[in-house]
Formats: C-alpha cells, structure tokens, sequence
C-alpha cells in the first residue's frame, strides 16, 4: 500500500523536475522498447531481400488502427482516471479502468476479424506491389493477431500509467522486447520460416507481455481495481472516454492512412523505394516514441494537479516537460544528420535504397527540434480534459496537415515530394500549436492566480 500511496504523493508532492523523471523515465524507455520491435523485425528480414523488407513496411500501418484503438479507451480512460484519483474518486477510477479494458479487447478481436477477411485489399491499399504482396500476407495473416494482444497490452499500459505506475510498463515492454529480439533470428533464419518467423516472434512476445500486466492487476499491486464486477458499459462512461481517446483513435488511422500514402506513392517509383521509406519510417520512430514516452509520464501528473486544483503545479511540470523535450529533440536532429548513412546501411545492402532512405531520413528530421513543442500542448490539453483543442493538435501533424501534403507535392516534385512531405507537415503543426500554446497558458495562469 506503501508503495501506491508514493505514486500519488509524487505526482502531487515534491520536486517536479525529479517527480517527472520518475514518472517518465521507465515509460521513455518502454516506448523506446516498443519501436524498437519494428525495427528488429526491419533488421533481421533485410537479410531476406528488398521486397521482404518492403513487405513488413507495407504491413506496419495495420498495427497503428489497433493501436489506436487501445489508446483511445487506454489515454482516454487513463486521462479521466488521473483526475479522478486528483479528486479522490478512487472506486468510480476502477469501474472507469474495467470498461476501458473490455472494451478495447472486444473491439480488438471485431478489428481482426475484419482486416482478415480483407487481407489483401488491406495490403494493396498500403502500397504492396505484385512482387510484394505474398511477403506481405504472409507476414500480416500473423502479425494481425498479434496485434491483438498488443491492443490488450498497450491500453493496460496507459492504465496503469495514469495511476502513477510507469514501472510495470517498463518490465512488460522490456521483456516483450527482449524476447522478440531472441526469437527473431531463431524463427526467421533457424527454423527457416521466412518473414513469417518475424510475426511468429512478435506473437509470442506480445503474450508474455499481455501476461504480465495481467499479474500486475490482480496481484493486489495496483492502485486502481480491474474486473468483470467493474466494468460499468454506461454511455456517461463511454463519452468520458471517448472525448479525449478519439484524438488519439484519429491520430493513429490518420498515421496508417498517412504511411499507406507514402508507400503507395514510392510504390510508383519501385520496390527500392517503397523499402527505403519503410526503414526510415522505423528509425524516425525511435525519436518520436522517446517523447511520447516523456510525455506519459507528464500526462498523469497534469490531470493529476488539475484535477486537485494545483494549477502553478501544473504550470511549472508544463514548463519542464517543454524545456526537456525540445532539448531531446535538438540533439536528435544534430545526431541524425550526423550518423544517417551508417545507419540506413544496417537495414540494407542495396545502394539505390540506401541512397534514398539518407536522403529521407535527414528530410524527415529538419523539423524535429519542433515535436517536442507540439507534444507537450496536444498532451496538456487532452490531460485537462479539453478535447477538441487536444484532438486538433494531436491529428495536425499526421492527418490535417500530412495528408494533403502527401497527395499533392509528390505530383509537383515526384520522389523528393514524398521526401519532404513531413517537413512541411511538421512546419504548418508548429505554427498551430504556437496560437494554442499562448491561450492554454493564459488560461492556467489566471487559474494560478
């Protein structure tokens, strides 16, 4: 009991600077594990050839739809429970963390259901060629249900993030990562079983995972109570939920939607492109998961504050978020130019793809030093509860903005429009975020005062 009542103090009480830290942390880390799945499956399936690798590229926009899903019923529910802790509601935070749960998982299985009786239309519209193709259904008729467990795992852990908890989803995704690292090689080159292997592994890792949160919550660890006898389907819950979830449901079919784009418009040009853009979707991963994970550990500790009515805490954790994020950011992009061609090298042999993934890799990084910024504000305003605000900013980068970017440059530029499409995107959800940034922080001064 000790050790709950110490997440709720540190979110409440204490240096900021070290509260967010701790709480963001293990979950920078877990996102940092969560990316760096799709980049080992890249890795050790380059070793198969370009369309293999282009294959897994094709596929990878199906695991977002699920991830949306788990978001929007896991960062929807977790944003409501914070407060709701704040508050000291602490059995309406178990009824609220039951629905989101069940919830997720049926929707899950219905989504899965789905996309395999319309695999190949599904792949197709994602950019798969003729030559890709059979990878690609090889590799997502397992990846899919993998997924499923994924959607369990991701919801459970933002639950457990809004009750101040990021450890657990530290261990789960490190664990997770670990073993889908061993099992790769094993299943893809020992056991012969091709890019069906890398499913095969994720499948399995996705398991363990899901079986560890599930300890976690019925061990008596948790702060808040997950079970059938909780799960309250009322439409007040649902709408709670769902306020603040649905930018984050956007956010991710918008990036599916945003990647099949770009993999049908380099499908245009070649398997070389379509593996090039693949990989460097990978790698920008890396970064952007490293604030989303900062941004998990700041997303309680503001609903948290704002639900106890500590606004100049709130200001100051705002604050510390936006100064540690952009300095990540800034040393990212310095980084990234840096080492870009050693890097895109891992993942390929092929000079033509390795030409054009450098050259995207640096094109999909000159706005970088900017995310940071449009996180913390798209985040502040989900955890205040403020969805419409929250959702535009979340959507901007990858949806508003991306997608009309995405169809209309390549037209003008060709190969370099697909290029730079990003860069443009990232610029015009700058500017946005600046005229929202000015109003929120206004509002949380008066509230200070």
């Amino acid at each position: 009991m000790n050790n709950k009542n110490n997440k709720i103090q540190l979110m409440s009480e204490g240096n900021v600077t070290k509260a967010l830290y701790k709480l963001g942390m293990p979950m920078v880390v877990s996102m940092l594990v969560t990316a760096l799945y799709n980049v080992v499956d890249t890795y050790f399936v380059s070793g198969l050839g370009t369309s293999q690798v282009a294959a897994v590229s094709v596929a990878f926009p199906i695991s977002l739809i699920f991830s949306g899903v788990a978001l929007t019923f896991g960062v929807g529910g977790g944003s409501y429970i914070s407060r709701l802790l704040g508050a000291k509601e602490n059995k309406k935070a178990n009824e609220i963390a039951s629905t989101a749960l069940f919830s997720s998982l049926t929707i899950g299985i219905i989504l899965s259901l789905a996309i395999m009786l319309f695999l190949n239309d599904v792949l197709i519209f994602m950019g798969a060629t003729k030559t890709i193709l059979p990878y690609a259904r090889n590799y997502a008729s397992i990846f899919i249900f993998s997924m499923l467990f994924s959607t369990i795992n991701v919801t459970s852990g933002n639950l457990a993030i809004s009750q101040g908890a990021s450890n657990i989803t530290l261990t789960a995704m490190i664990i997770g990562a670990v073993l889908n690292m061993i099992l790769d090689p094993l299943c893809i080159y020992l056991l012969h079983l091709g890019v069906r292997g890398a499913a095969i592994a994720t499948l399995f890792s996705q398991i363990i995972t899901t079986l560890i949160y599930l300890w976690f919550f019925y061990s008596g660890k948790s702060y808040i109570k997950i079970g059938l006898s909780f799960f309250k389907p009322k439409i007040k819950t649902y709408t709670q939920i769902i306020k603040i979830g649905i930018s984050m449901l956007l956010l991710q079919v918008l990036s599916s939607l945003s990647m099949s784009f770009i993999a049908k418009s380099a499908s245009y040009y070649s398997d070389e492109a379509v593996a090039a853009i693949g990989i460097v979707l990978r790698i920008v991963t890396l970064g952007t998961n490293v604030v989303f994970g900062f941004m998990k550990g700041y997303q309680p500790m503001a609903g948290f504050n704002y639900g106890a009515k500590n606004y100049a805490r709130l200001n100051e954790a705002t604050h510390i978020c936006l100064k540690l994020t952009t300095i990540f950011c800034i040393v990212w992009t310095v980084l990234t130019f840096a080492i870009a061609n050693p890097v895109v090298s891992l993942f390929s042999t092929d000079e033509n793809v390795i030409k054009i993934a450098e050259k995207a890799l640096k094109a999909n990084t000159i706005m970088f030093f900017t995310f940071g910024f449009q996180f913390t504000f798209s985040t502040l305003y989900l955890s205040l509860g403020k969805a419409i605000a929250g959702g535009i900013l979340s959507i901007s980068r990858q949806g508003i903005f991306f997608i009309p970017v995405i169809l209309i440059l390549p037209s003008i530029f060709g190969l370099d429009g697909i290029i730079y499409s990003q860069a443009v995107a990232d610029l015009l959800t700058t500017l946005i975020t600046i005229i929202f940034a000015v109003k929120i922080n206004k509002e949380i001064k008066v509230l200070a005062k």
